[in-house]
């Protein structure tokens, strides 16, 4: 189902069952979010996060009458492919009973989603949508929603400002939006730049990462000059991530296991870890002492040239590093 088709049925006749996916997670969160209170089932609704999921819970809720005499709202949230006869009865039942509703967010694979669209058809009262992740514009017209509806003063071009230092995170954004509306009269781009800790950080995290998949990098490294990274600060981050990544490398030699702890002297979670782990799996320590060499070569190189050339020397630097790998 299309976007503008869903939101046509929202405001006449809500599918009573909904597999939502996709990359768009903030606008799917809205539209749970929307769901509960139009059925006012805040004291009634069941959520089953990832590894919570059980069919029989599930079943045996959407099998009773509500304990508050209003509405059975099942949430399920899953990174795991839900079999499809479980679907089929949790559906039959929402059928049976016009005060159900099943909704799943599936943050899974899109092949498995569609395997399971099958089961959400408009003949059973169900039905499915995908969304994917905004464009500029479009990520600007929910901010402009969001802020429409906090009574919040603030223009296109603050908005813009908001996601570039945000690394066009829809989620963050609309977090900050509520801390800023409480700020008198209008909000400009210089409340945003003295209120709100910009991700930088995180983008840098998300560059090196890139760098080392030997994925395309200038778009990042670019969106991190734009917000007030400076070349050396990069440089910094750089070293510091590629001695991480050797870190891990020796040690997973060593001892054939990976331990952040050990490691780096803190626990990093999980995701992070593996991350790491995989990276400093794939590369070679050849490679990893080349680059370690480079880089000693391009911060002075870069230290002496002139500033209108750092730019252009840190883009050829990446370049070569990921000649390396």
């Amino acid at each position: 189902m299309y976007q503008r088709e869903f939101e046509n049925l929202l405001r006449t006749a809500p599918p009573r069952a909904m597999l939502f996916f996709g990359e768009n997670e903030y606008q799917i969160a809205n539209y749970l979010q929307h769901y509960i209170n139009i059925t006012s089932a805040t004291d009634s609704m069941l959520t089953l996060y990832f590894d919570e999921y059980s069919f029989e819970r599930a079943k045996s809720y959407l099998s009773q009458s509500s304990l508050f005499g209003g509405t059975n709202l099942l949430i399920i949230k899953s990174e795991k492919k839900i079999p499809k006869k479980d679907l089929d009865i949790l559906i039959e039942l929402v059928g049976k009973n016009s005060d159900n509703f099943l909704l799943l967010h599936y943050k899974g694979t899109a092949s498995n989603a569609k395997n399971m669209q099958s089961a959400f058809t408009p003949k059973k009262g169900a039905n499915w949508l995908r969304l994917f992740e905004p464009n500029v514009r479009e990520s600007i017209e929910l901010l402009q929603k969001k802020s429409k509806n906090i009574s919040l003063d603030i223009d296109h071009f603050a908005l813009q400002h908001l996601m570039l230092i945000l690394n066009n995170n829809i989620a963050l954004c609309a977090n900050e939006l509520n801390k800023l509306a409480i700020l008198e009269g209008k909000v400009t781009s210089k409340d945003i730049d003295r209120l709100v800790y910009s991700t930088a950080p995180l983008a840098v995290e998300q560059l090196l990462i890139e760098l080392f998949e030997k994925k395309p990098v200038v778009a990042t490294m670019t969106k991190l000059l734009e917000i007030g990274e400076d070349e050396f600060s990069i440089l910094r981050s750089t070293q510091f991530f590629v001695n991480q990544i050797f870190l891990f490398h020796a040690f997973m030699k060593l001892h054939g296991h990976i331990d952040s702890k050990a490691i780096l002297g803190y626990k990093l979670p999980k995701p992070i870890e593996n991350q790491k782990a995989n990276l400093a799996l794939k590369v070679k320590s050849p490679a990893l002492l080349k680059i370690f060499e480079y880089l000693l070569e391009v911060e002075l190189t870069i230290k002496k040239a002139p500033p209108a050339n750092r730019e252009l020397l840190l883009y050829g630097a990446f370049i070569k590093i990921q000649s390396f790998l």
